[in-house]
C-alpha cells in the first residue's frame, strides 16, 4: 500500500510541476481574453486580446456588452427602461511579476482602458445616459493552471467600474 501511495504521489507530483506557467506575458507574445463582469449597469460580456509590447507591459483591444433595465415609480405610475452599452476599449497594463519576484504561476496587474462607451436608451428616457469616451483604471490577476490556460479576476474603478472574471489563453 506504502508503495501504492508512493508512485501515486510521485505521478501527482510530477503532473503538478509539469504544469508551470510562463507569466507574464513577454514581448512578442499574446493572450485572448474573454468572460463576464459586474457592475452596476448589468453583466457585462467582454473579449479581448493582449500583445507583450515589452517584458513587464502589454497594450490590447477590447470589446464588451451589457444591457439593463431601471424602474422607476413617479406620481403613482410604474415606467421601466432597459438599456444597453457596448463599448470599445483599448488597454495597456503593467505586470508586476518582474519587479516583485513574483512566481510564474501567478500574473499581477494594473493599467488604463481607454475606450468609447455607446449607450443605447428608449427615446422617453430622461436621464442622462450618453455615448462618450471614458477612462478606467484597473487591477487585476491570473492563475495559470497551465502552460497556455489561466483564470482572470480584475476590478476597476471609473466610467464602469466593477470587475470582471474570465479566462486566458495564451498564443
Amino acid at each position: 500500500m506504502k508503495t501504492i501511495t508512493s508512485i501515486c504521489c510521485v505521478v501527482f507530483l510530477s503532473a503538478f510541476t509539469s504544469l508551470q506557467a510562463q507569466a507574464p506575458l513577454g514581448k512578442g507574445n499574446k493572450q485572448l481574453n474573454a468572460g463576464f463582469g459586474f457592475s452596476s449597469w448589468g453583466v457585462p460580456v467582454y473579449v479581448g486580446m493582449d500583445f507583450g509590447v515589452h517584458p513587464d507591459i502589454t497594450i490590447g483591444p477590447q470589446v464588451s456588452f451589457r444591457s439593463y433595465s431601471e424602474r422607476y415609480n413617479f406620481n403613482g405610475t410604474r415606467y421601466k427602461y432597459s438599456h444597453s452599452i457596448f463599448v470599445l476599449g483599448f488597454n495597456g497594463n503593467y505586470h508586476f511579476n518582474s519587479l516583485l519576484n513574483i512566481s510564474n504561476q501567478f500574473d499581477f496587474y494594473a493599467g488604463l482602458t481607454l475606450g468609447y462607451y455607446i449607450w443605447s436608451s428608449p427615446s422617453e428616457y430622461l436621464g442622462n445616459r450618453s455615448s462618450g469616451v471614458g477612462l478606467d483604471a484597473q487591477i487585476g490577476g491570473r492563475y495559470f493552471f497551465s502552460d497556455q490556460w489561466a483564470i482572470n479576476l480584475e476590478f476597476g474603478g471609473g466610467t464602469a467600474s466593477g470587475g470582471k472574471i474570465g479566462i486566458t489563453y495564451k498564443f
